[in-house]
Parts: structure tokens; C-alpha cells; sequence
């Protein structure tokens, strides 16, 4: 169960920071996320893959409303880059 959690919040801390406009930005956080779930990807204590989990919801919260803030979320869905989403996150994938 808090396997599929922890997927749940890889992907969707990889969706939001795909909506970054900043090309460079968005390979510092996900090379921050990626270093962040490496890291940890051997635990298994309960309490503080939990404990991880919360700090990871707060992080991608915080994420979220700064591109909510900026407009950026919102002008990103708009102008139809759910395409070039779809290209990046195979490529994400791959890699």
C-alpha cells in the first residue's frame, strides 16, 4: 500500500514539474526528486517512509501553488501542452 502511494507521488511530482517553464529549473528539480527517491528507495521502516511521504506532499504542494501563483499551471493547460507533456515523460522514462 505505501508502495502505490510513493508511485502516486513520484509521477505526480514528475507532472507538475513538467509544467516549469524554465528548462534549466526543471532539470534541477528533477534531478532534486530523483536524488531524494535514490536516496531513500532502500527503506523500509514504516514510519519514516510515512514521514517521507508528508515531507514529499508538502514539497509538490508547494510546488503547485508557486505555479498557481505565477499563472503558470493555468496558461500551460490552456495553451495545449498536454502533447508535449506526453513526449517528456516517455523521454523521462527512458532515461
Amino acid at each position: 500500500m505505501l508502495r502505490q502511494e510513493v508511485l502516486k507521488l513520484y509521477h505526480e511530482i514528475f507532472r507538475t514539474i513538467r509544467l516549469v517553464p524554465d528548462k534549466s529549473n526543471q532539470r534541477e528539480l528533477r534531478d532534486w526528486a530523483r536524488h531524494d527517491f535514490r536516496t531513500h528507495s532502500g527503506q523500509t521502516d514504516e514510519l519514516a517512509i510515512k514521514m517521507m511521504l508528508q515531507y514529499g506532499r508538502r514539497s509538490l504542494t508547494e510546488l503547485q501553488t508557486s505555479l498557481d501563483l505565477s499563472g503558470i499551471s493555468k496558461e500551460k493547460a490552456k495553451s495545449g501542452v498536454a502533447e508535449e507533456s506526453k513526449r517528456t515523460y516517455s523521454e523521462e522514462i527512458k532515461s
